[in-house]
């Protein structure tokens, strides 16, 4: 089903370690917007799409998503490399740090662990839709928050090319409610 291509959909080179921004950072990976959550999502709600062409739609962005989350994973890193101990609790990760070390984990900017909770999946293509387009909203509304706490151009070249993919996602979705309405309508559904 998938090709996976040993490199990240587009490059994140972040050369300066920045702990505040990776504690908010990790929100993309774990939080209630996060790049998990879509990925399963929409992974999760392609089987009750009404056509071929909205259930292929969503997997691939749901395919996409997990590229996102990868490279939110990346910056993440190359955020704490190198961090010391005393570093990391000085910037409110000591908690990341005593149960996970440098590794990443999936939680919001607060710790709180990802949870399935986060999502939604109903089986009317109509109400999915309107879900995966809010949700595509609240994820960009989150990069431009992010993009407005950081002067690190690397990483607001990252941010940047994330933040521009959930306004095409936003758009594809809408493409696909569309679509969604007109089959329903041609079967005397809407």
């Amino acid at each position: 089903m998938w090709i996976y291509e040993k490199k990240l959909q587009y490059p994140v080179k972040i050369k300066n370690k920045d702990l505040k921004m990776a504690k908010y950072i990790i929100t993309q990976f774990g939080g209630p917007d996060g790049e998990l959550g879509a990925a399963i999502r929409y992974l999760s709600q392609r089987y009750t799409m009404p056509t071929r062409k909205s259930a292929a739609l969503l997997t691939d962005i749901g395919t996409e998503e997990l590229a996102h989350l990868e490279m939110i994973n990346v910056m993440f890193y190359q955020l704490i490399k190198d961090a010391t101990p005393q570093e990391l609790e000085r910037a409110g990760l000591g908690g990341q740090y005593v149960q996970h070390g440098h590794a990443v984990y999936p939680q919001d900017a607060n710790g709180i662990p990802w949870t399935a909770a986060y999502l939604q999946s109903t089986s009317d293509p109509i109400t999915d839709l309107h879900e995966d387009m809010a949700a595509e909203q609240k994820a960009r509304a989150t990069y431009e928050n992010l993009i407005n706490l950081t002067d690190d151009v690397d990483l607001i070249d990252a941010l940047n090319f994330l933040r521009q993919r959930e306004v095409i996602h936003y758009q594809r979705f809408g493409e696909a409610l569309r679509d969604a309405y007109e089959y329903l309508d041609s079967k005397k559904i809407y």
